[in-house]
């Protein structure tokens, strides 16, 4: 097999890469982030020997030791040293060159002054504050959970998460051993039914726990007697995708949970059961279940504008959603993890394609489209004609991946949360690479009540109400508690408002006050109160 053999420097560290001529370009991109020992999300950049940038790909040219590439390294790994160094290193500064500097110049006035100057205390409670600023989480409020991201402005930073994208083999063993161990538990009766309410609490559930209760999900469906679904083949099923959700602040695995449970619940609720086949249902729970499968955490309009390998791969075409997509039958494609081998060809024709259909739906950029085409069709809902079933199924997802307003507010506003922190990581990366910074994703421009009260109008109510039309039944479990979250949403926006309009008025009146101590005369308080001018009194 033919192989090319790069020549490049690591922090001046003489470095060689072998890799065949078709290896895949993110093979190619690991082999060097290997070689430079950096983080999942650190930034590379590799300059040729003229000093321009050129792309790490299967496409690079053969070089020798004389012509050698240099690597970078824009951040180090966060687990390597302390966060204020490494953050002070990505952002072109040395605080100890800093710290020492300041030194040398504070001993050679004092010995030509005789005291240190006031100007030097000042220089160093600044040097002191940004280390501060550098070294404290509070102001790398994306690597804390459930931090309020609102407040203030932030510098755009190379860090993300102190965990690795992907799960560690260790990690998902670990949850393996405990999901095998917890599967042939009974669960109770009060929690198969508390699981089929839009209440369901995730945040009281580990990893395993939320696995053995997506199998119970597909026992009580009746799909394990209904397709003849081994238990051991379902076991390994949800363990693969458990194993291919990454370590994300939202689109991770216990979203997926939410999103499927929120389809389960509304089964229930609404009876599709008695409506539509079970192969749909069957469909509705995968495609749920399914989603979001290695979701990086950065969105279409990024990965677009990023130019990456998904959006070349589906030429710009809902390159995230085909992707989970894709890995959801690279899943299946395994014989052990295959919950639909022993379906019929057709049947598998049938649930292929409508797990397709839902997750692309679940694309933004075709809500209205297909909230419109649902609500043309709403006044003649017919559930035997398959276009309409594939519209309310499109629908039920969309509705299910966007619910967590619908559940109570100690359940969804951490979600909130985690929604931010993954939409200001993506606007921090937007700057730092120059690309188009999405705007409702900006932290300088979007707290978190104006995040939501807009979505909620705009998208939430709209799409919830036209599925209430359909099942009336559903008006008191999703569309009152959005209403709730809508009034909540909105009191906190007025109180920022509030807060900020008093903010900004105590600060004018410190400066007047200061302006005031510092020129008592200057203002017309000096002149007297009544009587003529004096400069016009004058006689000519």
């Amino acid at each position: 097999m033919a192989t090319k053999i790069i020549y490049f420097t690591v922090n001046g560290r003489p470095e060689k890469a072998e890799f065949p001529v078709d290896c895949p370009a993110q093979d190619v991109k690991d082999l060097f982030r290997s070689a430079a020992e950096a983080g999942p999300h650190d930034i590379l950049k590799l300059y040729n020997p003229k000093g321009n940038i050129i792309n790490i790909s299967p496409r690079l040219e053969p070089n020798s030791p004389s012509s050698c590439y240099k690597l970078e390294v824009v951040a180090a790994n966060c687990n390597s040293e302390p966060l204020g160094v490494e953050l002070a290193v990505a952002l072109g500064f040395d605080l100890s060159t800093m710290e020492k500097r300041l030194q040398d110049l504070e001993k050679k006035i004092l010995v030509d002054a005789g005291e240190t100057p006031a100007v030097v205390y000042e220089m160093k409670r600044q040097v002191e504050s940004f280390r501060a600023k550098l070294e404290g989480v509070e102001y790398l409020s994306w690597l804390g959970l459930f931090k309020e991201l609102s407040d203030g402005t932030h510098k755009p930073s190379p860090f993300y998460h102190k965990r690795t994208l992907r799960k560690t083999r260790e990690e998902c063993e670990h949850v393996r051993e405990k999901f095998l161990q917890m599967s042939s538990l009974e669960v109770s009766e009060e929690v198969r039914q508390y699981l089929k309410t839009p209440t369901f609490d995730n945040w009281q559930w580990e990893d395993a726990e939320i696995m053995v209760l997506l199998q119970v999900m597909y026992t009580d469906l009746d799909f394990i007697a209904t397709f003849n679904i081994e238990p051991e083949v379902l076991q390994k099923f949800i363990y693969e995708v458990y194993r291919r959700y990454n370590n994300i602040p939202f689109h991770n695995f216990k979203h997926c949970f939410c999103v499927t449970q929120m389809m389960y619940g509304l089964i229930w609720l609404t009876d599709l059961k008695s409506k539509i086949d079970t192969i749909d249902l069957l469909t509705m729970l995968t495609s749920a279940v399914c989603h979001d499968l290695d979701h990086t955490g950065y969105n279409n309009a990024y990965q677009i504008n990023a130019r990456t390998e998904l959006a070349l791969r589906y030429n710009d075409i809902s390159p995230l959603e085909n992707h989970h997509c894709a890995v959801a039958f690279e899943i299946l494609e395994k014989t052990e993890n295959n919950i639909f081998r022993n379906l019929t060809t057709e049947q598998y024709k049938r649930i292929r394609e409508g797990i397709i259909t839902c997750i692309l739906a679940t694309d933004m950029t075709r809500h209205n489209e297909i909230l419109t085409k649902f609500k043309s069709i709403l006044p003649v809902f017919d559930f035997t004609i398959k276009d309409h079933r594939d519209v309310l199924m499109m629908i039920t997802i969309k509705v299910s991946d966007i619910s967590n307003e619908a559940r109570p507010m100690e359940v969804a506003e951490p979600w909130l949360d985690c929604l931010l922190q993954e939409f200001y990581n993506q606007s921090d990366m937007e700057k730092l690479e120059g690309l188009p910074v999405t705007p409702f994703m900006d932290r300088d421009k979007v707290t978190k009540p104006s995040s939501q009260t807009g979505f909620i109008r705009f998208v939430l109510f709209p799409l919830f109400i036209e599925l209430a039309n359909l099942f009336p039944c559903l008006e008191q479990h999703i569309i009152d508690p959005v209403r709730k979250a809508l009034d909540y949403y909105t009191e906190m926006e007025k109180a920022l408002e509030r807060e900020k309009l008093a903010r900004a008025q105590n600060e004018k009146a410190a400066a007047k006050n200061k302006d005031t101590s510092v020129n008592p005369h200057s203002t017309t308080d000096s002149l007297p109160e009544q009587g003529p001018d004096p400069l016009k009194a004058a006689p000519p």
